[in-house]
């Protein structure tokens, strides 16, 4: 798949987020410890959910796979961007870079269809309480996240594998700190009707993965502000809002990131532009949102204590 037509170019280089040796050491410390607080948070937060007893909910389990999700995008890229800022030339080989922009195409996928089938859940728990654990039962639970993982990982081969398919026989320099399909399309020749499938493909799944989750999104939190306004008391209210205000501030963060990027005019679209976006939802949303869960639920910072307190009994 890696190389297809290439025959003139067998390598890729990446400019990078800067070429400044002094900057690029900043860059390196910056990225390596939101990495570590990434993965630490993330794969705590799984270690957490799948240890307590009261986290075996729907909700929770959702949880621990979006935190699963945010771990793996975030290592397909970030660990190769951290070598890269030691090295004066940042090669990467036609292989690497298929495999890189597969998993992270596919994972980033994987997290639109999450975020959504959370908000469903949501939806089902507080507009239809009664009937919440026999329609979200452990078997629509399991079948709603492998349907995520197989679609996205279906996407992400399809296109790596059209991508690897165009001829590059002129410049190999990705203006990027990854392999992102925009530039690499970018890289082609000149322009064919498989450039153009490619194109109108690439165009095409990103605007119907976007359109088709975001409705999901704002219809399921339609009908839950609705059904939260018709909560007589002020502390029912509440604490049907805390429920799912952690998710809701995680989709505002995740959706705002990619309307940004994607549907911005064309006149004021630059790939520095998406460098920068790429940025926050590739190292910055990932350490956030372990933490926007954590902070911010009363659940897990109470399974959380328990944890510690059993803990620091065995300690003693």
């Amino acid at each position: 798949m890696a190389k297809g037509n290439n025959s003139e170019v067998t390598e890729l280089i990446l400019l990078g987020l800067t070429d400044s040796p002094e900057l690029q050491a900043i860059l390196f410390g910056i990225f390596l410890v939101t990495y570590l607080i990434s993965v630490k948070g993330n794969l705590g937060l799984i270690m957490l959910i799948c240890i307590s007893p009261q986290l075996h909910t729907a909700m929770y389990f959702f949880l621990s796979h979006l935190a699963l999700v945010d771990f793996c995008y975030t290592s397909s890229v970030t660990p190769n961007t951290l070598v890269n800022f030691l090295q004066e030339t940042k090669r990467i080989s036609f292989p690497a870079c298929a495999t890189q922009l597969c998993c992270f195409i596919t994972f980033v996928v994987c997290e639109l269809y999450m975020l959504s089938v959370m908000a469903y859940d949501r939806y089902v728990a507080i507009c239809n309480p009664l009937l919440y654990s026999i329609v979200m039962n452990r078997r629509v639970c399991i079948q709603m996240v492998v349907s995520t993982y197989l679609y996205g990982f279906s996407v992400g081969l399809l296109q790596a594998n059209l991508t690897f398919h165009l001829f590059f026989c002129n410049s190999n320099i990705i203006n990027h700190f990854y392999c992102d399909d925009v530039p690499l399309v970018g890289l082609a020749c000149h322009k064919t009707s498989y450039k153009n499938i490619k194109e109108l493909l690439l165009f095409t799944l990103a605007t119907f993965n976007t359109l088709f989750s975001l409705p999901i999104v704002l219809i399921s939190y339609i009908f839950i502000v609705f059904a939260i306004l018709k909560i007589k008391s002020a502390e029912g209210r509440k604490k049907a809002f805390s429920t799912c205000a952690s998710h809701l501030t995680s989709i505002t963060i995740f959706y705002g990131t990619i309307i940004f990027m994607y549907m911005q005019p064309e006149s004021s679209h630059s790939l520095d532009t998406d460098k920068i976006a790429s940025v926050f939802y590739i190292v910055v949303i990932p350490m956030l949102n372990p933490l926007i869960y954590s902070l911010r639920n009363k659940e897990v910072k109470n399974a959380l204590k328990r944890i510690m307190e059993k803990v620091c009994s065995t300690i003693k």
